[in-house]
């Protein structure tokens, strides 16, 4: 039985949807699904009986031996690591299965697991991959998938707690947060950020950018401003990345900066500002 082209279409956004929650980068999970597409092609189907395992299988084990071959380039990224960007609006070039698997948040604590630790996770709590095909992936046995697991699922527990924030209420503060910073309205900016607020930037030593974590809102406030008047941005949009709002900024018609933050009490708690032009080219 081959490969029919509705089958595919039906099932390629699970295929992409695992290999992006694994890799965290949008080219790499692209090039993981367009090799198991070639593979489901030429591979006789007829004996399987759950098409969409198999490829969320075959996607998994393609990506992990992408991640764990990408790990010494990881390692040695230049300052802090932030996911490659998924639009997940309507104006989304590719489809995904979507819940907060996908998020920004829980994208960054992803990276934090072993490779192992990742592929267990997303084939068993979000595809319900049972543990005996999850062993035959990382060549280990289904105990031992199971404690990998359970091992991720704790470290992401503190992110799926996080009470959500509407949608509404994140355009609101990452509006006003833009109209404080292109104010250079330092108090503004302050009555924004939690006192223990963070700051997170990606770089990628691609461009100019702060390559360790800054703390505290009154810091945040004026490098945010200091950014600005460096920079001097023109134009900036609100879209949908990762399943939350995110800010946009231009200078012209290159976008320099995306921008995602966590929010609590109407403050925000973390801002993460993706400006590696290499992670930016897609959107």
């Amino acid at each position: 039985m081959e490969l029919a082209d509705a089958d595919w279409a039906s099932h390629r956004p699970a295929v992409f949807g695992a290999a992006y929650r694994i890799l965290g980068s949008v080219a790499e999970a692209e090039d993981v699904t367009q090799e198991v597409w070639l593979r489901a092609a030429a591979a006789d189907l007829s004996q399987v009986r759950d098409l969409r395992a198999w490829l969320v299988t075959v996607a998994a084990r393609t990506s992990y031996n992408v991640l764990k071959s990408a790990r010494v380039r990881r390692e040695s990224y230049v300052g802090p690591w932030l996911p490659e960007p998924l639009l997940t609006g309507p104006d989304a070039a590719a489809a995904v299965l979507m819940d907060e698997s996908v998020s920004t948040a829980l994208l960054v604590v992803m990276e934090t697991l072993t490779p192992a630790e990742r592929v267990a996770l997303v084939l068993h709590d979000v595809f319900d991959v049972p543990f005996g095909r999850i062993a035959e992936v990382l060549g280990s046995t289904p105990a031992a998938g199971r404690k990998l697991a359970s091992r991720a699922r704790a470290r992401v527990a503190a992110v799926q707690e996080r009470p959500r924030v509407s949608r509404a209420e994140t355009e609101r503060v990452l509006k006003a947060f833009k109209a404080a910073a292109d104010a250079g309205d330092i108090a503004a900016l302050v009555q924004l950020l939690d006192p223990g607020a963070v700051y997170v930037a990606d770089g990628g030593g691609k461009v100019t950018a702060a390559r360790r974590p800054v703390r505290g809102a009154e810091t945040i406030a004026l490098l945010a401003v200091r950014q600005i008047e460096i920079r001097r941005p023109d134009t900036f949009q609100i879209v949908e990345v990762n399943g939350s709002p995110a800010l946009a900024t231009f200078c012209g018609d290159v976008l320099v900066w995306l921008d995602t933050v966590e929010i609590a009490d109407g403050r925000i708690t973390t801002w993460r500002r993706l400006a590696n032009p290499e992670k930016l080219g897609h959107i």
